[in-house]
């Protein structure tokens, strides 16, 4: 096994979820600063272009950062961070994929086209940076809509740890200072949650 690793919260994912099985996951490094996924070898391994990309024992690769830690969560069953019955399974990925299409898409498309335009403008198609401000205050919308879900729970999906925990928290904390978080002001009971996933030993993963 094999991940090809760069900065950013879509492999530390990966690399957080690892922590927590105790798999050990050889790394190799891909410079996204400097565009190494942009072109080959690895533009040919993944033509998205993005990172994480995973290799499997058999050679096989996989791509995007939930079907690599479904394939992982497959060979090391236990801890389950997705779940060890189908109800728990469809609970961590209604989640997965709430936080994915409310938060996580629109906070990423939204920062590339403000904070990271400079280095994002001759790379990707972007949005106005009109349009990514307004994207930015619906995804802080639903941020405060999450935190009124998350109250009186430990964890995202209850006293269960999850997948949904660890993307979160990893998209929360990119590029966020050292003694703080992503997230809007007004969201008290995601800062507890945030805190306590952040004391998690995988969490520097």
């Amino acid at each position: 096994m094999k991940l090809f690793n760069s900065l950013g919260p879509n492999p530390h994912t990966v690399r957080m979820f690892a922590a927590e099985k105790g798999i050990d996951l050889p790394l190799q490094e891909i410079d996204v600063i400097g565009g190494e996924h942009r072109r080959p070898p690895y533009s040919t391994l993944n033509p998205m272009m993005q990172t994480p990309a995973f290799e499997a024992d058999d050679g096989q690769i996989i791509v995007e950062l939930t079907a690599i830690c479904e394939y992982l969560e497959e060979l090391h069953p236990n801890p389950p961070l997705i779940g060890a019955t189908p109800g728990e399974r469809a609970e961590t990925r209604m989640w997965v994929r709430r936080l994915d299409l409310n938060i996580i898409e629109g906070r990423s498309r939204a920062g590339r086209a403000t904070m990271g335009r400079a280095f994002y403008i001759d790379k990707i198609k972007l949005l106005s940076v009109e349009a990514a401000e307004e994207l930015r205050a619906v995804v802080e919308d639903r941020i405060v809509w999450l935190d009124g879900q998350v109250a009186g729970k430990t964890w995202i999906c209850g006293d269960r740890f999850s997948l949904a925990d660890i993307m979160l928290y990893c998209f929360m904390a990119f590029g966020a200072p050292e003694s703080g978080n992503n997230l809007p002001a007004g969201t008290p009971n995601l800062a507890a949650w945030f805190d306590r996933v952040k004391a998690r030993p995988s969490a520097v993963a």
